[in-house]
């Protein structure tokens, strides 16, 4: 089998459609399914035809269907173009900016939370001076974690308790006149400055 031409290991003439190379190719490796050595013959001889096919279409001596696919033909078509690429955040942002798990978030909270309801019920200087230190420390304990930079941690720590007296003093006193019956000033202040080093903790690295 091995000196014979290509067209004639399948069995076809020379001018054959492909619907009948593909068809003598398939009836083929059905009738040698258990021999190896024949199917890689045979499957080396259907190459050979595509590829003498498509290098007298190439030529132009021949038309052949579209359907047909060669490997070459496939290698030198056009790529299709690749998707736009996505607008990623500025630089600077992904390295502040942390997307921690679930977990990650809840035990820091739970610190926060614990400690909003000592201040809350317990609404004593001593309280609120001791309740405020382990809450800075926690805060800057789970920034250190992420990058093991002391320097920035403190610095994000130090910002936080910095921005939740802000906000908590400027909340107080937009909601006291309206609300009455809140708790404290330092109470109010405290438990969102709570909130705020909460958030830094968990979402900024």
């Amino acid at each position: 089998m091995s000196d014979r031409n290509p067209y004639e290991k399948l069995g076809v003439q020379e001018g054959a459609t492909f619907e009948e190379i593909q068809s003598a190719k398939k009836r083929l490796l059905t009738e040698f399914a258990d021999d190896q050595k024949r199917i890689i013959e045979i499957e080396t001889a259907y190459d050979a035809v595509l590829m003498e096919r498509l290098k007298m279409r190439q030529e132009g001596k021949i038309p052949v269907p579209d359907r047909i696919r060669f490997p070459e033909k496939l290698a030198q078509s056009t790529p299709s173009s690749s998707p736009a690429p996505s607008k990623s955040s500025p630089q600077w942002l992904n390295n502040l900016v942390d997307a921690p798990a679930a977990k990650e978030i809840a035990l820091p909270a739970a610190i926060q939370l614990a400690l909003g309801g000592v201040v809350f019920f317990y609404p004593q200087d001593a309280t609120l001076q001791l309740a405020m230190a382990v809450s800075v420390a926690s805060t800057l304990y789970f920034i250190y974690r992420k990058e093991r930079k002391l320097g920035r941690s403190v610095l994000l720590g130090l910002g936080g308790l910095i921005l939740g007296f802000l906000v908590g003093g400027l909340l107080d006193g937009a909601l006291r006149s309206q609300i009455p019956g809140l708790p404290i000033p330092d109470v109010v202040v405290s438990l969102v400055t709570f909130v705020v080093l909460w958030l830094f903790s968990s979402f900024l690295k």
